[in-house]
């Protein structure tokens, strides 16, 4: 099927399938590209070069989305609060990097969320983000505390951009100060952008900003010049904080 026409019609990928032009996405709902394909490392990785990513319940085709506009958070922008600074400066959380990348999933998956039933962090869907985290695309951020994990996210890294996916949180500012954790690294890896995909609150109080999705396409295509994955994540413990 060809992209949607005047009359909605959005685009079923097969095997091969590219995908179809951004501006193709509808509106209602925000964003959906296309639908089935699957979620191989190579469809993944094109999917996200070009600002589309996979979205979709239990007991639904693979679904595609490109929202406009997009959340985005330079990292330059990212606001750090009196309280959450005196958090870290207190380490009230041991943090460290890809040690527990499929506890990390499997938390989001599971955390409960004021207004939402169910999750889209689908088998299927875990399984795809720890093979791209095998091949060193997709990294996590554990926030623990006496050996619990309390919080965390995770998200893929692609060129000088990473594309984040989830964050959970047991405990008031954890996964926040994961995502400060985050910022710091980025910064020493010279990865000004964190694409958070769509507008929150929550995401807008800690200084990310909705732009329009032509002008996000623009920055991943000044971004990300290779499909190799990023160089400078390893996995322990972290101590530089912004």
């Amino acid at each position: 099927m060809s992209p949607r026409d005047n009359r909605g019609v959005i685009a079923w990928l097969a095997k091969n399938t590219p995908f179809p032009s951004l501006e193709s996405a509808l509106s209602d709902p925000n964003g959906l590209l296309a639908v089935g394909g699957d979620l191989t490392p190579a469809r993944i990785l094109a999917a996200y070069r070009r600002g589309i990513f996979p979205w979709f319940g239990d007991g639904q085709p693979i679904l595609w989305w490109s929202p406009n506009p997009r959340m985005v958070l330079d990292v330059d922008a990212f606001k750090v609060s009196r309280s959450l600074r005196k958090r870290l400066a207190h380490h009230e959380f041991e943090l460290s990097m890809d040690t527990a990348f499929r506890a990390v999933v499997d938390a989001c998956a599971r955390v409960p969320r004021a207004g939402q039933h169910g999750t889209w962090i689908t088998e299927e869907m875990i399984d795809a983000y720890c093979e791209l985290h095998a091949l060193g695309y997709t990294h996590s951020i554990e926030a623990w505390r006496d050996g619990d994990l309390v919080g965390g996210l995770y998200g893929l890294a692609l060129g000088r951009v990473f594309f984040g996916e989830s964050m959970f949180s047991r405990a008031t500012d954890a996964s926040k100060c994961a995502l400060a954790a985050l910022v710091a690294h980025l910064r020493r890896l010279e990865v000004p952008l964190i694409d958070c995909q769509q507008e929150t609150a929550h995401l807008r109080s800690l200084g990310a900003r909705p732009i329009p999705r032509s002008a996000f396409a623009g920055r991943l295509a000044q971004l990300i010049h290779s499909d190799a994955p990023t160089p400078g994540w390893a996995a322990g413990a972290i101590t530089e904080l912004p």
